[in-house]
């Protein structure tokens, strides 16, 4: 029996259920993104979900000190900083690799001429 999720509980697995920011600040960010915190989750929003975790990773490089408070496992400032770095950029090679919803496939070449 499948049980229903969230767009905001999805999210929170996301973020490995750490509280970073409120649920009001999270649905904030999901709006940006084009979500509904109160809708359930349907595996099209995936991409949608991954670029609002990129989000919300990228405001806690900017506050390191933030981050830290959420997750105690880093002896330093500098650690941390790697560690949402990498992240980062795992999410973003994620975020690649899904097909956009639009079903048009864009391609890497363009026409130097046209008539």
């Amino acid at each position: 029996m499948a049980t229903t999720v969230t767009v905001l509980d999805r999210l929170k697995i996301e973020l490995s259920n750490k509280e970073y920011y409120s649920d009001d600040v999270l649905a904030m960010y999901l709006d940006e993104n084009g979500l509904l915190s109160t809708l359930n989750y349907a595996n099209s929003m995936k991409k949608q979900l991954l670029q609002t975790v990129y989000d919300i990773l990228q405001s806690l490089s900017n506050n390191i000190d933030l981050f830290r408070s959420v997750s105690t496992e880093f002896c330093n400032t500098g650690e941390a900083y790697q560690y949402l770095s990498k992240r980062m950029d795992d999410l973003q090679v994620r975020i690649l690799a899904i097909p956009d919803s639009t079903g048009t496939k864009t391609s890497v070449f363009n026409y130097m001429f046209s008539d």
